[in-house]
């Protein structure tokens, strides 16, 4: 995959990732732009639980048949430590170094976690399309920030997240019955397209198989890892 196009430092401190979150979050483009899409990928990061070392994984689906295309992969020890609002911080080091390994480039990539669904409008989906400059989409498990009104219990059903009178998101159900996900702009995509993406990418199952794919190989190498 192509280098970042937006490098900076990762051993800052609190304030400075603050400050070069500011700074970045204004590059965030918020509408369409990119051309048709082929392949779309899930990033994910796992965690040893008594220790810093982890596991970064990225998996390319054909985005037609969802069926596997390629996969990468990095481990190493965490060096930012974990602070609400900077996850990015934590997870893209990792993260880049997976990427790094692609043959190819993915044409969209969704993010277990927040785009501007996050207190200063970037969170890791945004922090990883700014630095690559490549369509992305945060597809977070669980609220950040926002509220939302209550929605149907059928698959499609929505509600837009909204905090302090801006939409940040939108509340969505995957599945029918199924408890809904957090999905938020990225990089480069809207709202609507992100959450008919996100639709497409859940055929049965309420996370996005390019999510449930990542999750499965970092977990996989994660507990090889720890039986030796």
């Amino acid at each position: 995959m192509k280098p970042v196009i937006e490098p900076h430092p990762w051993d800052l401190a609190e304030a400075e990732a603050l400050e070069l979150q500011g700074q970045l979050a204004a590059k965030v483009i918020k509408e369409d732009k990119f051309s048709e899409i082929h392949y779309v990928a899930g990033v994910d990061v796992a965690y040893e639980k008594h220790s810093n070392q982890l596991i970064a994984a990225v998996v390319v689906l054909n985005a037609s048949t969802l069926q596997i295309v390629e996969t990468a992969t990095a481990s190493g020890f965490a060096q930012f430590p974990y602070i609400p609002g900077l996850f990015s911080f934590r997870e893209l080091p990792p993260l880049i170094k997976a990427l790094e390994k692609l043959s190819m480039e993915p044409d969209l990539i969704i993010c277990d976690g927040q785009g501007i669904a996050h207190p200063r409008r970037f969170g890791l989906a945004c922090h990883l399309g700014v630095l690559y400059n490549i369509p992305t989409i945060g597809c977070g498990k669980t609220r950040l920030i926002g509220e939302a009104g209550t929605i149907e219990r059928v698959r499609g059903s929505c509600a837009e997240l909204i905090d302090n009178e801006e939409v940040i998101g939108c509340v969505l159900r995957t599945q029918s019955d199924v408890k809904p996900i957090y999905v938020s702009i990225g990089h480069r995509v809207c709202l609507a397209t992100a959450c008919e993406w996100i639709l497409k990418l859940s055929p049965k199952y309420r996370l996005p198989e390019t999510t449930r794919q990542a999750d499965q190989l970092v977990n996989k190498l994660m507990t090889k890892a720890n039986n030796g």
